[in-house]
């Protein structure tokens, strides 16, 4: 048996203990973090004594017995090939195509359940949350905001629910830019009903995914737990419009746990729809008039992230796709000369010839392009006419 088959049935394995792990009943996100933090693997969980099991806090009889029954179940097989027969895609954390963004933080899911694909650069992204019963002025704000983030290369994460979080996904998806959808009703149960269509666009522009199981119905309960995954998957949360008893407060709170960024679109301040909106501002969440204000307020990336370039004219269909490297969501905020600037300014400090022999463009614009860049703190100027990248 060759190496490459062999590693293919072990992932199958490992695959396969998390969603053994994830359909257990009475076991949620956070006491399957508990779980594995007190055993290490969700095959090492399946395979402890109900006694040692019993030890563990939350863990009562009942759960105990049903993790012991687990492992010789078949209902994970089933549920495998189930996704395999529709074109589900069952992401794990220890899988690399899982999202780097949502392994970060305190519970993220067993298993994920996903139609379409993550790519490598939907770690720039943002989330937009809001009222389902939006007024014009909601919906205005939503198409705009998440057209010019898709325009930007930011991928727009919601929930597709009526309102806010259905103008975001419509507005990501007429710019041509990637988005994705969380939903709380297993992929194949579309809620609301209106929205398939919508769903099957989101699911070929990026994915549309859930980490409750096929045939999960709705229920109020899973809505607030699924939030916490729309935070995860973004560098920030941006709440459009909400009363002050608006769901999407909470995922506010949970971006907040997780150290994202919280932003607010501000309305009246005499109309109760953006009542929440207000507060939040209040408490400190950056006020939002503009894309800009939103990527100058991210941080830096932990590690660069590559995304399409702009051609000016399409290009051959035998060209490669050309993509430039982002540090930081503000460089996404640059004109096309500044970023192709920034590109040539390494993050140890070089000497002002070396980036005027690598650029194709005249002396003098990328002097004036150089000192735009410091003024914007995106580059560093030392003496003796050395450059690096802040």
């Amino acid at each position: 048996m060759s190496r490459h088959v062999t590693d293919l049935l072990q992932d199958d394995e490992l695959l396969l203990d998390a969603l053994r792990l994830s359909l257990v009943t009475g076991i949620g996100p956070r006491l399957t973090q508990v779980l594995l933090e007190r055993f290490g693997t969700p095959r090492e969980v399946l395979a402890a004594p109900p006694d040692m099991l019993r030890a563990v806090p939350g863990i009562g009889p009942k759960v105990a017995a049903a993790l012991f029954e687990a492992r010789s179940s078949d209902a994970a097989q089933l549920v495998l090939a189930r996704c395999r027969q529709r074109g589900v895609n069952l992401l794990a954390p220890h899988r690399p195509d899982f999202p780097n963004m949502l392994r970060e933080i305190p519970d993220p899911p067993a298993v994920l359940y996903c139609q379409g694909q993550f790519e490598p650069r939907d770690s720039l992204a943002i989330a937009m949350v809001g009222s389902r019963s939006c007024t014009p002025y909601g919906r205005q704000m939503a198409e705009k905001l998440a057209g010019g983030l898709a325009r930007a290369g930011m991928t727009v994460v919601s929930g597709l629910a009526r309102g806010i979080d259905g103008f975001a996904h419509r507005g990501a998806l007429q710019a041509g830019g990637r988005t994705i959808a969380v939903l709380a009703t297993g992929v194949d149960e579309i809620y609301p009903a209106e929205h398939v269509e919508l769903a099957r666009e989101v699911a070929a522009q990026g994915a549309v995914v859930s980490e409750s199981s096929l045939g999960q119905k709705p229920l109020a309960g899973l809505f607030p737990q699924r939030n916490r995954i729309i935070s995860g998957l973004s560098l920030g949360v941006i709440v459009v419009e909400a009363s002050r008893k608006s769901g999407a407060l909470h995922t506010a709170r949970h971006a907040m746990e997780q150290g994202r960024e919280v932003f607010a679109i501000p309305g009246r301040i005499d109309s109760p729809a953006s009542g929440g909106c207000h507060d939040l501002i209040r408490d400190g969440a950056r006020l939002v008039t503009s894309v800009d204000d939103i990527l100058e307020e991210l941080g830096p990336l932990t590690e660069p992230v590559a995304i399409p370039k702009q051609p000016p004219q399409p290009p051959e269909q035998s060209d490669p796709p050309a993509t430039e490297e982002v540090h930081s969501p503000r460089e996404l905020s640059l004109s096309d000369q500044e970023r192709q600037i920034l590109s040539l300014v390494p993050k140890e400090p070089v000497h002002i010839d070396e980036i005027l022999r690598h650029a194709d463009i005249e002396h003098s614009r990328i002097l004036s392009t150089l000192t735009v860049l410091e003024m914007k703190r995106m580059v560093r100027r030392y003496p003796g006419g050395n450059y690096c990248r802040c």
